[in-house]
């Protein structure tokens, strides 16, 4: 009995190795295992390859898998051959059931003390130390895994064959990747501050960077009532009292309205030219082509506009074209690194970036 037990028990450790293995292996951080390779960590240089190659990931995963069917069939079957009997004696004698009655309360009995010692020291335990410390429990699994690679082969190439065979059917191609939602990126950027890994700075800093592409331009833009414009045709010299008395050097230039933006006058340029004794005529001399992009442009397609026009700012239009906001360089900057100083000392938001202007017609930056 003392045998059937370690060997119950033995089975039941395999398959906790499996689990243990298999979620270690997905949750482990690639760049931890490169960092400790190049460190000389040599369990970590043989499992990188594993890590980076996705054809091997999928083959240690199914080895895994393969690894957890056949230690809970096996168990399951030797289980009730070892225990059902004798325990079916015992109801017999000792409890006067009939035979039939106690066979059945036996096997079934064997059957829920199986189900829960699987359960719980099978899967549960070795699942969460895997999830709690991936790196330490996938590089002490690697040498077993390795063992059983090399002996579940035949059946991997099989069994693993035929999944992706189904896979393929439905369009997919199959592999084991590190790929996780943004909902689970936040959560292990909150495991890692509540683990002391991160700073709380270094958190938000993250947590804003990840929010960032999920922003649109409606949402980081100054919005239309609250944004400075000066009129094409509004004279130089009431254009330069506008120009010294502004803390932004950039001013949309509408015609009629603020709606009919013709372009971005740069009002450094306007100074220069002023003090360098050349005159400007007439403000259109000076102005700038506006960037217009949709109201539901991502924040990252923004940067990567932003950049490629060389621009400070951009008119946001709605789906009919009119003129809904401005979004400039500090909204996206107070987006991803938090309210910042300007030049003159004043905290500078998303979406309420300036101070009205003399024309008292709104907000600009």
């Amino acid at each position: 009995m003392m045998l059937a037990g370690a060997i119950v028990v033995s089975m039941i450790a395999v398959n906790a190795l499996y689990v243990a293995a298999e979620f270690a292996t997905v949750s482990t951080r690639k760049s931890r295992i490169r960092q400790m390779a190049e460190e000389g960590h040599a369990m970590a240089r043989r499992l990188l390859p594993v890590l980076e190659h996705p054809e091997e990931l999928d083959r240690y995963i199914a080895a895994c898998q393969v690894g957890i069917t056949f230690s809970s069939l096996v168990l399951g079957a030797y289980a009730q051959v070892a225990f059902t009997p004798p325990l079916t004696d015992v109801l017999t004698t000792g409890f006067g059931l009939d035979p039939l009655s106690a066979l059945s309360g036996a096997s079934l009995s064997v059957l829920v003390a199986l189900t829960v010692a699987q359960m719980v020291v099978g899967e549960l335990v070795p699942k969460s130390l895997a999830l709690q410390y991936p790196t330490q429990t996938a590089l002490l699994a690697f040498m077993p895994m390795r063992w059983s690679l090399a002996v579940l082969n035949p059946f991997i190439w099989l069994l693993n064959g035929s999944g992706n065979v189904v896979l393929r059917l439905f369009g997919d191609q199959g592999g084991h990747r590190h790929i996780h939602s943004p909902e689970e990126i936040e959560l292990l950027i909150a495991d890692s501050r509540d683990g002391g890994l991160l700073e709380p700075d270094e958190t938000r800093r993250l947590q804003r960077a990840l929010r960032f592409s999920l922003r649109t331009a409606a949402q980081l833009m100054v919005p239309r009532e609250a944004v400075t414009g000066i009129e094409v045709n509004t004279p130089v010299g009431q254009a330069l009292d506008i120009a010294f008395e502004s803390t932004y050097t950039r001013m949309p230039v509408f015609e009629r309205d603020i709606g009919h933006i013709v372009g971005i006058l740069n009002t450094r340029d306007l100074l220069v030219r002023h003090l360098g004794h050349r005159p400007v005529r007439h403000l259109r001399e000076l102005l700038q082509p506006a960037l217009s992009v949709p109201h539901t442009t991502t924040g990252d397609q923004l940067v990567s506009l932003l950049r490629e026009r060389h621009s400070h700012q951009a008119i946001v239009r709605d789906d009919d074209g009119d003129v809904v906001g401005l979004v400039t360089l500090d909204n996206v900057l107070a987006e991803l690194l938090g309210p910042t100083a300007d030049e003159h000392g004043a905290a500078t938001h998303a979406a309420t970036t300036s101070r009205p202007s003399p024309s008292g017609q709104g907000r600009s930056s």
